[in-house]
C-alpha cells in the first residue's frame, strides 16, 4: 500500500473500540514499520489550552494568544499513546526548524514545548489543534484494519482539519467523500 501520510482517517459505526468511535485520524507517519496519527476530533473535556500552558509554566502574553477561537483553546484526546505526550497540528505561518514537519499542504505537525511557547506569546500558529496522546499501528495493522472495514480514507484539506467544528469533522469528512452518514450501517462486507 502506498503511504497514507496526510490522509484522513474516519471510523466506521463497526469500530469495536469506543475510544475511536466516530473518530477522524490525520496519519502523520505511515511505512512498513507501521502508522502514527492525531484523532482531530475529540475535544478533552477537563483541560483547556490554558490550563495546559500554566501547567507548563507557559504564561499567556494576554487577550491575543494564538489559542484559536475557542476563548479557552481545546486540547484534544489524539489517541491512546502517549497521552502525556503533546502534539500539536498546525498552519505552516509559524514553525520550528527542529521540531516542525509537513504531513500535508498547508499542515504541519510540531512535537516541541517551543511551538506552544509561540502560542502563550500570542505568536502562534493561526490554525492550530493541541493534541495529548496519538493513535499508533504496528507492521500492517493499519492497512488490515482498513482491509477489514474499519476505516475509510479521505483526503485530508487544511478546512477539514482546522475550519470545521469537532463536532461535525466525521460527517463532513464523509459528507466530502460523497457517503451519506445515515446510510451508514453498523455491518460491513466485502464485495
Amino acid at each position: 500500500m502506498d503511504s497514507l501520510v496526510g490522509k484522513l482517517l474516519i471510523a466506521m459505526p463497526t469500530m469495536p473500540d469506543p475510544r475511536f468511535a466516530h473518530a477522524v485520524v490525520l496519519l502523520c507517519a505511515h511505512s512498513d514499520e507501521g502508522a502514527m496519527g492525531v484523532i482531530i476530533n475529540k475535544p478533552l473535556p477537563d483541560l483547556t489550552l490554558s490550563r495546559l500552558l500554566e501547567h507548563l509554566e507557559l504564561p499567556l502574553a494576554g487577550e491575543a494568544t494564538g489559542l484559536g477561537d475557542a476563548p479557552e483553546g481545546t486540547v484534544h484526546f489524539g489517541g491512546p499513546v502517549e497521552t502525556s505526550r503533546g502534539f500539536v497540528l498546525h498552519s505552516p505561518d509559524v514553525m520550528t526548524e527542529e521540531a516542525s514537519m509537513e504531513v500535508t499542504s498547508g499542515i504541519m505537525l510540531s512535537t516541541s514545548v517551543e511551538i506552544l511557547a509561540e502560542m502563550a506569546r500570542g505568536q502562534g500558529p493561526a490554525q492550530v489543534i493541541t493534541a495529548l496522546g496519538y493513535a499508533g499501528w504496528g507492521p500492517n495493522q493499519l492497512e488490515d484494519e482498513i482491509q477489514a472495514g474499519g476505516w475509510l480514507l479521505t483526503e485530508a484539506t487544511r478546512a477539514m482539519v482546522f475550519e470545521l467544528d469537532d463536532s461535525g469533522k466525521w460527517d463532513g469528512a464523509l459528507k466530502a467523500m460523497g457517503v451519506d452518514p445515515r446510510l451508514l450501517s453498523g455491518a460491513t462486507g466485502h464485495a
